[in-house]
């Protein structure tokens, strides 16, 4: 694991039996080392994302969501839009994308647009790029908060999502997008997740080019949209360092300082 990684997934692994080794933050330190430990220990590698049977796993969660969308709105048709019984499109992460990937595999000949979802930091959107460029973008390097997406789409994966059939296209967001959509998941949902899994929920609620493209396919009628939410390793240092306020604001909060900067009297009333 990188050494970077939150103390809560390091924990968490480690809680399971795992013995955990450290490497770098970029894929090509994580493969040296993992090529290491393979070379004195005759270990087998399990894929986390380039692999067919990875692949196949991960997509079951969209068979899930198209069936518990279903049921939902054979329950109670309101909670969806009007006249429709099903899922519209659905919106999911992607890193290494075996996940999104296994989703548009699932999903392909269903009438079930998927979208691909990408933080845009310091060039991590290498999907959404790699698929403008029509080339797969095999190094990334970034200090994103989606550390769970700072990894280069994987070969198997790259060859589902350049199907046109299968996938619909890649949207990214920014830091701040993501920030937001955490705290709007957490506050009114009260779901509580890592940023690598806000980022489906940031292109929806901030991508213009997205919300665009969902007005013209959905007309007046609409959409219902799905959004996967994969991953929820973090710790309430690193979400109260991200949700942290600027001085300035603090001090506004506090009654210190007025909106045009000048200092008053703490506690005065009116």
């Amino acid at each position: 694991m990188p050494t970077i990684s939150t103390p809560s997934k390091i924990a968490g692994t480690k809680s399971h039996g795992a013995n955990v080794v450290f490497s770098g933050s970029t894929s090509d330190e994580r493969e040296a080392v993992t090529a290491d430990i393979i070379k004195k220990t005759g270990a087998t590698l399990v894929p986390p994302y380039d692999h067919p049977d990875i692949i196949l796993g991960a997509g079951t969660q969209a068979l899930e969501l198209e069936q518990q969308v279903e049921d939902m709105l054979a329950a109670d048709p309101s909670l969806g839009v009007p006249g429709k019984k099903r899922l519209d499109a659905v919106i999911a992460p992607i890193g290494g994308g075996g996940m999104l990937s296994g989703i548009c595999t699932a999903l392909h000949g269903t009438g079930i647009k998927v979208f691909g979802a990408e933080p845009n930091f310091e060039g991590s959107n290498d999907a959404e790029l790699g698929l403008k460029q029509g080339r797969r973008i095999e190094k990334v390097k970034t200090l994103t908060i989606a550390d769970g997406l700072r990894t280069p789409v994987g070969e198997i994966p790259w060859s589902i999502i350049t199907d046109k059939e299968k996938l619909e296209g890649v949207y990214s967001v920014s830091e701040e997008q993501i920030t937001a959509a955490m705290r709007l998941a957490m506050e009114r949902a009260k779901v509580f997740i890592e940023p690598s899994a806000a980022v489906g929920l940031a292109v929806v609620l901030y991508n213009e080019e997205f919300r665009r493209f969902v007005e013209g396919e959905g007309k007046e009628e609409g959409w219902n949209i799905g959004i996967v939410l994969s991953g929820g390793n973090t710790t309430m240092e690193a979400m109260a360092k991200l949700f942290q306020a600027p001085a300035k604001a603090m001090e506004r909060a506090e009654g210190k300082v007025t909106v045009n900067g000048e200092h008053v009297a703490e506690n005065v009333p009116g």
